[in-house]
Protein backbone atom coordinates (compact mmCIF):
# COMPACT_ATOMS: atom_id res chain seq x y z
CA UNK A 1 0.00 0.00 0.00
CA UNK A 2 1.26 3.48 -0.88
CA UNK A 3 0.22 6.87 0.48
CA UNK A 4 0.95 10.29 -1.01
CA UNK A 5 1.23 13.03 1.61
CA UNK A 6 1.39 16.76 0.78
CA UNK A 7 0.02 19.21 3.35
CA UNK A 8 0.19 22.91 4.17
CA UNK A 9 -1.41 22.36 7.60
CA UNK A 10 0.97 19.89 9.20
CA UNK A 11 -1.17 19.30 12.30
CA UNK A 12 -0.85 15.63 13.27
CA UNK A 13 0.89 14.67 10.03
CA UNK A 14 4.04 13.23 11.62
CA UNK A 15 2.00 10.99 13.92
CA UNK A 16 -0.14 9.83 11.00
CA UNK A 17 2.89 9.11 8.81
CA UNK A 18 4.59 7.15 11.58
CA UNK A 19 1.40 5.17 12.13
CA UNK A 20 1.14 4.38 8.43
CA UNK A 21 4.79 3.37 8.20
CA UNK A 22 4.35 1.03 11.16
CA UNK A 23 1.56 -0.67 9.20
CA UNK A 24 3.84 -1.18 6.20
CA UNK A 25 2.53 1.70 4.10
CA UNK A 26 5.07 3.31 1.76
CA UNK A 27 5.09 7.10 2.00
CA UNK A 28 5.52 9.43 -0.97
CA UNK A 29 5.79 13.12 -0.22
CA UNK A 30 6.53 16.58 -1.61
CA UNK A 31 8.46 19.74 -0.77
CA UNK A 32 8.07 21.02 2.76
CA UNK A 33 6.09 17.98 3.85
CA UNK A 34 8.88 15.66 2.71
CA UNK A 35 11.46 17.70 4.65
CA UNK A 36 9.27 17.71 7.75
CA UNK A 37 8.76 13.93 7.67
CA UNK A 38 12.44 13.21 7.06
CA UNK A 39 13.46 15.51 9.91
CA UNK A 40 11.15 13.52 12.20
CA UNK A 41 12.67 10.21 11.16
CA UNK A 42 9.89 9.11 8.81
CA UNK A 43 11.12 7.13 5.81
CA UNK A 44 9.61 8.75 2.70
CA UNK A 45 10.15 8.90 -1.07
CA UNK A 46 10.30 12.36 -2.64
CA UNK A 47 7.79 12.91 -5.44
CA UNK A 48 10.49 13.65 -8.04
CA UNK A 49 12.05 10.27 -7.30
CA UNK A 50 8.70 8.66 -8.15
CA UNK A 51 8.01 10.65 -11.32
CA UNK A 52 11.59 10.96 -12.55
CA UNK A 53 10.85 14.61 -13.16
CA UNK A 54 12.13 17.44 -10.91
CA UNK A 55 9.88 19.96 -9.21
CA UNK A 56 9.94 23.11 -11.32
CA UNK A 57 8.61 26.65 -11.67
CA UNK A 58 9.20 27.44 -7.99
CA UNK A 59 7.31 24.31 -7.01
CA UNK A 60 4.25 25.11 -9.10
CA UNK A 61 4.67 21.77 -10.86
CA UNK A 62 5.26 18.82 -8.57
CA UNK A 63 2.43 16.28 -8.67
CA UNK A 64 0.93 17.17 -12.06
CA UNK A 65 2.31 14.03 -13.71
CA UNK A 66 0.77 10.92 -15.36
CA UNK A 67 2.61 8.60 -12.96
CA UNK A 68 0.77 10.25 -10.07
CA UNK A 69 -2.65 10.59 -11.63
CA UNK A 70 -2.68 7.22 -13.38
CA UNK A 71 -1.78 5.67 -10.03
CA UNK A 72 -4.77 7.45 -8.46
CA UNK A 73 -7.38 7.03 -11.18
CA UNK A 74 -6.81 3.44 -12.25
CA UNK A 75 -9.86 1.34 -11.29
CA UNK A 76 -8.60 -1.82 -9.67
CA UNK A 77 -11.71 -3.71 -10.75
CA UNK A 78 -10.99 -3.09 -14.45
CA UNK A 79 -8.35 -5.52 -15.83
CA UNK A 80 -7.63 -3.23 -18.77
CA UNK A 81 -6.73 -0.38 -16.37
CA UNK A 82 -4.40 -2.60 -14.38
CA UNK A 83 -2.79 -3.98 -17.55
CA UNK A 84 -2.15 -0.46 -18.80
CA UNK A 85 -0.44 0.44 -15.53
CA UNK A 86 1.70 -2.67 -15.83
CA UNK A 87 2.63 -1.87 -19.42
CA UNK A 88 3.57 1.69 -18.41
CA UNK A 89 5.47 0.61 -15.32
CA UNK A 90 3.17 2.61 -13.00
CA UNK A 91 2.18 1.52 -9.51
CA UNK A 92 -1.12 2.38 -7.80
CA UNK A 93 -1.40 5.00 -5.06
CA UNK A 94 -3.90 3.84 -2.44
CA UNK A 95 -4.17 6.83 -0.13
CA UNK A 96 -3.90 10.60 -0.53
CA UNK A 97 -3.46 12.92 2.45
CA UNK A 98 -3.56 16.49 1.13
CA UNK A 99 -4.63 19.89 2.34
CA UNK A 100 -4.32 23.03 0.30
CA UNK A 101 -2.30 26.22 0.13
CA UNK A 102 -3.61 28.66 2.77
CA UNK A 103 -5.60 30.91 0.44
CA UNK A 104 -8.05 31.98 3.17
CA UNK A 105 -5.28 32.82 5.65
CA UNK A 106 -3.49 34.80 2.92
CA UNK A 107 -6.43 37.02 1.96
CA UNK A 108 -7.23 37.66 5.64
CA UNK A 109 -3.84 39.32 6.17
CA UNK A 110 -3.63 43.09 6.36
CA UNK A 111 -2.22 44.60 3.19
CA UNK A 112 -2.30 41.40 1.16
CA UNK A 113 -1.54 42.00 -2.52
CA UNK A 114 -3.28 40.42 -5.47
CA UNK A 115 0.00 38.68 -6.40
CA UNK A 116 0.23 37.13 -2.92
CA UNK A 117 -3.35 35.92 -3.14
CA UNK A 118 -2.97 34.44 -6.60
CA UNK A 119 0.29 32.71 -5.67
CA UNK A 120 -1.60 30.94 -2.88
CA UNK A 121 -4.13 29.38 -5.24
CA UNK A 122 -3.35 25.66 -5.11
CA UNK A 123 -3.43 23.76 -8.40
CA UNK A 124 -1.85 20.36 -7.83
CA UNK A 125 -3.55 19.79 -4.49
CA UNK A 126 -7.16 20.10 -5.68
CA UNK A 127 -6.29 18.07 -8.77
CA UNK A 128 -4.98 15.19 -6.67
CA UNK A 129 -7.90 15.42 -4.26
CA UNK A 130 -10.47 15.33 -7.02
CA UNK A 131 -8.73 12.48 -8.83
CA UNK A 132 -8.48 10.37 -5.68
CA UNK A 133 -12.05 11.20 -4.66
CA UNK A 134 -13.41 10.21 -8.06
CA UNK A 135 -11.79 6.81 -7.55
CA UNK A 136 -12.98 6.62 -3.93
CA UNK A 137 -13.73 2.90 -4.04
CA UNK A 138 -9.99 2.23 -4.45
CA UNK A 139 -8.34 5.28 -2.89
CA UNK A 140 -8.82 6.70 0.61
CA UNK A 141 -8.48 10.48 0.38
CA UNK A 142 -8.07 12.57 3.53
CA UNK A 143 -8.34 16.36 3.52
CA UNK A 144 -9.16 17.00 7.20
CA UNK A 145 -6.68 16.24 10.03
CA UNK A 146 -9.67 15.32 12.22
CA UNK A 147 -10.09 12.19 10.09
CA UNK A 148 -6.54 10.88 10.60
CA UNK A 149 -7.45 8.85 13.67
CA UNK A 150 -10.43 7.20 11.95
CA UNK A 151 -8.29 6.11 9.00
CA UNK A 152 -5.48 4.77 11.19
CA UNK A 153 -7.91 2.88 13.43
CA UNK A 154 -9.60 1.15 10.48
CA UNK A 155 -6.25 0.22 8.96
CA UNK A 156 -5.05 -1.25 12.25
CA UNK A 157 -8.25 -3.18 12.92
CA UNK A 158 -9.24 -4.26 9.40
CA UNK A 159 -6.18 -3.83 7.22
CA UNK A 160 -8.07 -1.38 5.01
CA UNK A 161 -10.32 1.65 5.08
CA UNK A 162 -13.98 0.68 4.72
CA UNK A 163 -15.93 1.62 1.62
CA UNK A 164 -18.39 3.57 3.77
CA UNK A 165 -15.58 5.65 5.23
CA UNK A 166 -14.05 6.20 1.80
CA UNK A 167 -17.39 7.48 0.51
CA UNK A 168 -17.65 9.84 3.49
CA UNK A 169 -14.10 11.09 2.81
CA UNK A 170 -14.97 11.58 -0.86
CA UNK A 171 -17.89 13.80 0.09
CA UNK A 172 -15.65 15.90 2.36
CA UNK A 173 -13.17 16.40 -0.46
CA UNK A 174 -15.71 17.86 -2.85
CA UNK A 175 -17.20 20.05 -0.12
CA UNK A 176 -13.66 21.25 0.67
CA UNK A 177 -12.63 21.98 -2.93
CA UNK A 178 -15.97 23.67 -3.60
CA UNK A 179 -15.42 25.90 -0.57
CA UNK A 180 -11.85 26.64 -1.71
CA UNK A 181 -12.84 27.56 -5.27
CA UNK A 182 -15.73 29.70 -4.04
CA UNK A 183 -13.39 31.70 -1.79
CA UNK A 184 -11.11 32.32 -4.77
CA UNK A 185 -13.97 33.35 -7.06
CA UNK A 186 -15.40 35.67 -4.39
CA UNK A 187 -12.02 37.29 -3.77
CA UNK A 188 -11.46 37.88 -7.48
CA UNK A 189 -14.96 39.35 -7.92
CA UNK A 190 -14.35 41.83 -5.10
CA UNK A 191 -10.83 42.56 -6.37
CA UNK A 192 -12.38 43.61 -9.69
CA UNK A 193 -14.89 45.81 -7.89
CA UNK A 194 -17.74 43.78 -9.35
CA UNK A 195 -20.74 44.01 -7.02
CA UNK A 196 -23.39 42.92 -9.52
CA UNK A 197 -25.55 39.88 -8.89
CA UNK A 198 -23.78 37.08 -10.82
CA UNK A 199 -25.25 34.74 -13.41
CA UNK A 200 -24.46 31.81 -11.13
CA UNK A 201 -24.42 32.26 -7.37
CA UNK A 202 -22.06 30.14 -5.30
CA UNK A 203 -21.45 31.02 -1.67
CA UNK A 204 -19.44 29.48 1.12
CA UNK A 205 -19.90 29.68 4.87
CA UNK A 206 -18.11 28.10 7.83
CA UNK A 207 -19.99 26.51 10.70
CA UNK A 208 -19.77 28.42 13.98
CA UNK A 209 -21.88 26.00 15.98
CA UNK A 210 -24.60 23.41 15.87
CA UNK A 211 -27.75 24.42 17.69
CA UNK A 212 -30.01 22.46 19.96
CA UNK A 213 -32.85 23.09 17.51
CA UNK A 214 -34.14 25.59 15.01
CA UNK A 215 -37.07 27.98 15.00
CA UNK A 216 -39.07 25.14 16.57
CA UNK A 217 -37.83 22.11 18.56
CA UNK A 218 -38.47 19.66 15.71
CA UNK A 219 -36.17 21.56 13.29
CA UNK A 220 -32.40 21.08 12.97
CA UNK A 221 -30.25 24.20 12.91
CA UNK A 222 -26.67 25.47 12.78
CA UNK A 223 -25.01 28.90 12.75
CA UNK A 224 -22.59 29.70 9.92
CA UNK A 225 -20.34 32.68 9.26
CA UNK A 226 -19.22 34.20 6.01
CA UNK A 227 -15.58 33.69 5.10
CA UNK A 228 -13.55 36.85 5.69
CA UNK A 229 -13.42 39.64 8.22
CA UNK A 230 -16.81 40.36 9.79
CA UNK A 231 -16.54 43.64 11.70
CA UNK A 232 -19.54 44.51 13.86
CA UNK A 233 -21.23 41.17 13.17
CA UNK A 234 -22.78 38.84 15.71
CA UNK A 235 -20.40 36.06 14.61
CA UNK A 236 -17.55 38.00 16.25
CA UNK A 237 -19.29 38.66 19.56
CA UNK A 238 -17.65 37.40 22.76
CA UNK A 239 -20.07 35.61 25.08
CA UNK A 240 -19.54 35.95 28.82
CA UNK A 241 -22.55 34.18 30.23
CA UNK A 242 -25.55 31.97 29.51
CA UNK A 243 -26.29 29.06 27.20
CA UNK A 244 -25.33 29.03 23.53
CA UNK A 245 -27.38 31.34 21.37
CA UNK A 246 -30.41 29.65 19.82
CA UNK A 247 -31.69 30.05 16.26
CA UNK A 248 -34.31 32.58 17.39
CA UNK A 249 -31.80 34.40 19.62
CA UNK A 250 -29.48 34.95 16.67
CA UNK A 251 -32.24 35.98 14.29
CA UNK A 252 -33.80 38.43 16.75
CA UNK A 253 -30.47 39.82 17.97
CA UNK A 254 -29.27 40.44 14.42
CA UNK A 255 -32.41 42.46 13.69
CA UNK A 256 -31.94 44.50 16.85
CA UNK A 257 -28.28 45.16 15.97
CA UNK A 258 -29.12 46.32 12.45
CA UNK A 259 -31.59 48.87 13.88
CA UNK A 260 -29.05 49.98 16.49
CA UNK A 261 -26.50 50.68 13.74
CA UNK A 262 -28.77 53.45 12.40
CA UNK A 263 -28.00 55.54 15.51
CA UNK A 264 -24.84 57.38 16.58
CA UNK A 265 -26.10 58.92 19.84
CA UNK A 266 -26.47 56.71 22.97
CA UNK A 267 -29.28 54.31 22.04
CA UNK A 268 -30.91 51.16 23.39
CA UNK A 269 -33.02 48.80 21.28
CA UNK A 270 -35.26 46.13 22.78
CA UNK A 271 -36.51 43.49 20.35
CA UNK A 272 -38.97 40.60 20.51
CA UNK A 273 -39.72 38.03 17.79
CA UNK A 274 -37.86 40.01 15.14
CA UNK A 275 -39.60 43.33 15.83
CA UNK A 276 -38.45 46.30 17.92
CA UNK A 277 -40.60 46.70 21.01
CA UNK A 278 -38.81 49.59 22.70
CA UNK A 279 -36.24 52.08 21.40
CA UNK A 280 -34.73 55.05 23.18
CA UNK A 281 -32.03 57.62 22.40
CA UNK A 282 -30.66 60.21 24.82
CA UNK A 283 -27.58 62.09 25.96
CA UNK A 284 -26.60 59.19 28.24
CA UNK A 285 -26.96 55.45 27.83
CA UNK A 286 -28.68 55.24 31.24
CA UNK A 287 -31.44 57.58 30.06
CA UNK A 288 -31.68 55.73 26.74
CA UNK A 289 -32.15 52.44 28.63
CA UNK A 290 -34.94 53.98 30.72
CA UNK A 291 -36.71 55.20 27.59
CA UNK A 292 -36.46 51.83 25.84
CA UNK A 293 -37.63 49.93 28.91
CA UNK A 294 -40.56 52.26 29.64
CA UNK A 295 -41.68 52.09 26.01
CA UNK A 296 -42.97 48.55 26.53
CA UNK A 297 -42.34 46.96 29.92
CA UNK A 298 -44.44 43.94 28.93
CA UNK A 299 -42.89 42.88 25.63
CA UNK A 300 -39.31 43.37 26.77
CA UNK A 301 -39.76 40.37 29.09
CA UNK A 302 -37.85 37.49 27.49
CA UNK A 303 -36.55 39.82 24.81
CA UNK A 304 -33.27 41.02 23.33
CA UNK A 305 -31.56 44.25 24.40
CA UNK A 306 -28.69 45.86 22.48
CA UNK A 307 -26.82 49.03 23.46
CA UNK A 308 -24.23 51.13 21.65
CA UNK A 309 -22.42 52.34 24.78
CA UNK A 310 -20.80 50.63 27.76
CA UNK A 311 -23.19 48.98 30.22
CA UNK A 312 -22.82 50.43 33.70
CA UNK A 313 -23.65 48.92 37.06
CA UNK A 314 -26.70 51.18 37.24
CA UNK A 315 -28.15 49.71 34.05
CA UNK A 316 -27.11 46.17 34.97
CA UNK A 317 -28.98 46.37 38.27
CA UNK A 318 -32.16 47.35 36.43
CA UNK A 319 -31.70 44.68 33.78
CA UNK A 320 -31.20 42.09 36.49
CA UNK A 321 -34.75 42.68 37.72
CA UNK A 322 -36.32 41.43 34.50
CA UNK A 323 -35.89 38.30 32.39
CA UNK A 324 -33.86 38.99 29.26
CA UNK A 325 -32.69 36.40 26.75
CA UNK A 326 -29.72 38.30 25.28
CA UNK A 327 -27.80 41.50 26.07
CA UNK A 328 -25.24 42.87 23.60
CA UNK A 329 -23.02 45.90 24.14
CA UNK A 330 -19.58 47.13 23.06
CA UNK A 331 -18.30 46.79 26.64
CA UNK A 332 -19.29 46.37 30.29
CA UNK A 333 -17.83 47.73 33.48
CA UNK A 334 -16.43 44.97 35.71
CA UNK A 335 -19.20 45.58 38.21
CA UNK A 336 -21.92 45.48 35.54
CA UNK A 337 -20.58 42.20 34.15
CA UNK A 338 -20.52 40.64 37.61
CA UNK A 339 -24.11 41.72 38.24
CA UNK A 340 -25.43 40.37 34.92
CA UNK A 341 -23.57 37.07 35.21
CA UNK A 342 -25.33 36.35 38.49
CA UNK A 343 -28.28 35.27 36.33
CA UNK A 344 -27.07 32.05 34.73
CA UNK A 345 -29.55 32.03 31.83
CA UNK A 346 -29.03 35.50 30.40
CA UNK A 347 -26.66 35.50 27.43
CA UNK A 348 -24.25 38.40 27.87
CA UNK A 349 -22.30 39.30 24.73
CA UNK A 350 -19.62 41.87 23.96
CA UNK A 351 -19.38 43.21 20.40
CA UNK A 352 -16.64 45.84 20.24
CA UNK A 353 -17.44 47.19 16.76
CA UNK A 354 -21.17 47.21 17.35
CA UNK A 355 -21.67 50.49 15.47
CA UNK A 356 -20.08 49.34 12.19
CA UNK A 357 -22.81 48.82 9.56
CA UNK A 358 -22.94 46.10 6.96
CA UNK A 359 -21.39 46.97 3.63
CA UNK A 360 -23.97 48.30 1.19
CA UNK A 361 -22.98 45.52 -1.20
CA UNK A 362 -23.86 42.75 1.28
CA UNK A 363 -26.56 40.34 0.15
CA UNK A 364 -29.87 39.51 1.78
CA UNK A 365 -30.92 35.93 1.04
CA UNK A 366 -34.31 34.27 1.41
CA UNK A 367 -34.85 30.61 0.66
CA UNK A 368 -38.01 29.70 -1.19
CA UNK A 369 -39.18 26.26 -2.24
CA UNK A 370 -36.91 25.22 -5.10
CA UNK A 371 -34.91 28.42 -5.23
CA UNK A 372 -33.37 31.48 -3.62
CA UNK A 373 -34.27 35.14 -3.87
CA UNK A 374 -31.37 37.53 -3.45
CA UNK A 375 -31.13 41.27 -2.99
CA UNK A 376 -28.63 43.81 -1.71
CA UNK A 377 -29.33 44.87 1.86
CA UNK A 378 -31.58 47.83 2.64
CA UNK A 379 -28.65 50.12 3.47
CA UNK A 380 -30.23 53.53 2.79
CA UNK A 381 -32.56 55.54 5.00
CA UNK A 382 -34.19 58.19 2.80
CA UNK A 383 -34.36 59.06 -0.90
CA UNK A 384 -32.72 62.07 -2.49
CA UNK A 385 -34.22 64.47 0.05
CA UNK A 386 -36.96 64.90 2.63
CA UNK A 387 -39.93 66.80 1.20
CA UNK A 388 -42.48 68.64 3.32
CA UNK A 389 -45.79 68.27 1.43
CA UNK A 390 -48.20 70.01 3.83
CA UNK A 391 -48.89 73.63 4.64
CA UNK A 392 -47.62 72.99 8.16
CA UNK A 393 -43.92 72.19 8.38
CA UNK A 394 -42.52 70.10 11.23
CA UNK A 395 -40.62 71.90 13.97
CA UNK A 396 -36.94 70.97 14.53
CA UNK A 397 -38.00 68.79 17.48
CA UNK A 398 -40.67 67.08 15.41
CA UNK A 399 -38.21 66.49 12.56
CA UNK A 400 -35.77 64.89 14.99
CA UNK A 401 -38.52 62.59 16.24
CA UNK A 402 -39.73 61.88 12.69
CA UNK A 403 -36.29 60.64 11.69
CA UNK A 404 -36.09 58.61 14.90
CA UNK A 405 -39.45 56.97 14.15
CA UNK A 406 -38.40 56.41 10.52
CA UNK A 407 -35.37 54.43 11.67
CA UNK A 408 -37.55 52.31 13.95
CA UNK A 409 -40.19 51.55 11.32
CA UNK A 410 -37.50 50.57 8.82
CA UNK A 411 -36.86 47.47 10.96
CA UNK A 412 -40.49 46.76 11.80
CA UNK A 413 -42.26 43.99 9.88
CA UNK A 414 -44.64 45.30 7.22
CA UNK A 415 -47.21 46.67 7.33
CA UNK A 416 -45.42 48.68 10.00
CA UNK A 417 -46.21 51.83 11.96
CA UNK A 418 -44.01 53.47 14.60
CA UNK A 419 -44.89 56.36 16.91
CA UNK A 420 -42.22 58.34 18.77
CA UNK A 421 -41.92 61.29 21.13
CA UNK A 422 -38.75 62.84 22.52
CA UNK A 423 -36.61 60.15 20.85
CA UNK A 424 -38.53 57.32 22.47
CA UNK A 425 -40.76 54.79 20.75
CA UNK A 426 -44.20 55.02 22.34
CA UNK A 427 -46.01 52.62 20.05
CA UNK A 428 -45.09 50.08 17.36
CA UNK A 429 -47.61 48.30 15.13
CA UNK A 430 -45.88 45.49 13.22
CA UNK A 431 -46.83 42.93 10.62
CA UNK A 432 -50.47 43.64 9.87
CA UNK A 433 -52.19 42.80 6.59
CA UNK A 434 -53.39 46.36 6.11
CA UNK A 435 -52.02 49.71 7.19
CA UNK A 436 -55.00 50.97 9.17
CA UNK A 437 -54.88 47.88 11.39
CA UNK A 438 -51.18 48.48 12.03
CA UNK A 439 -51.95 52.14 12.86
CA UNK A 440 -54.80 51.39 15.25
CA UNK A 441 -52.85 48.56 16.90
CA UNK A 442 -49.94 50.93 17.45
CA UNK A 443 -52.15 53.51 19.16
CA UNK A 444 -53.96 50.91 21.25
CA UNK A 445 -50.71 49.42 22.53
CA UNK A 446 -49.33 52.87 23.33
CA UNK A 447 -52.42 53.73 25.38
CA UNK A 448 -52.35 50.39 27.17
CA UNK A 449 -48.62 50.29 27.91
CA UNK A 450 -47.77 53.95 28.54
CA UNK A 451 -51.03 55.80 29.08
CA UNK A 452 -54.01 57.36 27.34
CA UNK A 453 -52.01 60.46 26.42
CA UNK A 454 -48.96 58.55 25.10
CA UNK A 455 -49.57 59.53 21.49
CA UNK A 456 -50.61 63.13 22.16
CA UNK A 457 -47.99 65.38 20.56
CA UNK A 458 -46.11 62.39 19.14
CA UNK A 459 -45.05 61.77 15.54
CA UNK A 460 -45.77 58.75 13.35
CA UNK A 461 -43.83 56.83 10.71
CA UNK A 462 -45.20 54.41 8.10
CA UNK A 463 -42.90 52.03 6.21
CA UNK A 464 -44.90 52.53 2.99
CA UNK A 465 -47.32 55.07 1.55
CA UNK A 466 -50.93 55.60 2.65
CA UNK A 467 -53.34 54.27 0.01
CA UNK A 468 -56.21 56.11 1.78
CA UNK A 469 -56.49 58.99 4.25
CA UNK A 470 -57.90 56.69 6.97
CA UNK A 471 -54.49 56.46 8.71
CA UNK A 472 -54.31 60.27 8.86
CA UNK A 473 -57.78 60.38 10.41
CA UNK A 474 -56.75 57.81 13.03
CA UNK A 475 -53.55 59.78 13.67
CA UNK A 476 -55.52 62.96 14.27
CA UNK A 477 -57.77 61.19 16.78
CA UNK A 478 -54.66 59.93 18.60
CA UNK A 479 -53.13 63.41 18.80
CA UNK A 480 -50.31 62.85 16.29
CA UNK A 481 -48.73 66.13 15.17
CA UNK A 482 -46.46 65.02 12.30
CA UNK A 483 -46.17 62.07 9.93
CA UNK A 484 -43.31 60.68 7.86
CA UNK A 485 -43.95 58.26 5.00
CA UNK A 486 -42.48 57.44 1.56
CA UNK A 487 -45.21 59.02 -0.58
CA UNK A 488 -45.93 57.76 -4.05
CA UNK A 489 -49.56 56.63 -3.76
CA UNK A 490 -52.08 57.56 -6.45
CA UNK A 491 -54.16 59.15 -3.70
CA UNK A 492 -51.34 61.01 -1.94
CA UNK A 493 -53.19 64.29 -2.26
CA UNK A 494 -56.13 62.94 -0.23
CA UNK A 495 -53.79 62.25 2.72
CA UNK A 496 -52.07 65.61 2.26
CA UNK A 497 -55.41 67.44 2.23
CA UNK A 498 -56.52 65.58 5.35
CA UNK A 499 -53.27 66.56 7.11
CA UNK A 500 -53.83 70.20 6.13
CA UNK A 501 -57.36 70.00 7.48
CA UNK A 502 -56.06 68.81 10.87
CA UNK A 503 -52.88 70.91 10.96
CA UNK A 504 -50.61 67.84 10.83
CA UNK A 505 -47.21 68.17 9.20
CA UNK A 506 -46.36 65.48 6.65
CA UNK A 507 -42.94 64.63 5.21
CA UNK A 508 -42.21 62.35 2.24
CA UNK A 509 -38.94 60.39 2.22
CA UNK A 510 -39.12 59.17 -1.37
CA UNK A 511 -38.09 55.70 -0.19
CA UNK A 512 -40.08 52.84 1.31
CA UNK A 513 -38.82 50.14 3.68
CA UNK A 514 -40.90 46.99 3.25
CA UNK A 515 -39.74 44.24 5.60
CA UNK A 516 -41.33 40.88 4.86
Amino acid sequence: MRALISVSDKTGIVELAKGLTALGVEIISTGGTYKKLKSEGVDAIEISELTGFPECLDGRVKTLHPIVHAGLLAMRSKPEHMQQLKDLGIETIDMVIVNLYPFKATIMKEGVTRDDAVENIDIGGPTMLRAAAKNYQDVAVVVDPRDYETVLTELKENGSVSLETKFYLMQKVFMHTSNYDTMIADYLKKERGDFSLPETLTMTFEKVQDMRYGENPHQQAAFYREVGKQVGSLVDAKQYNGKELSFNNINDTNGALELLKEFTEPTVVACKHGNPCGVGSADTIEEAWTKAYNADKTSIFGGIVVLNREVTAEIAEQMKEIFLEVIVAPSYTEEALAILCEKKNVRVLELKDIEVPQKATALDLKKVNGGLIVQTIDSKLIGDELKVVTKTAPTPQQMEDLLFAWKVVKFTKSNGIAVAKNKQSVGIGPGQVNRIWATKQCFEHAAELIGEDATKGAVMASDAFFPFPDCVEAAHEAGITAIIQPGGAMRDQMSIDKCDEYGIAMVFTGMRHFKH
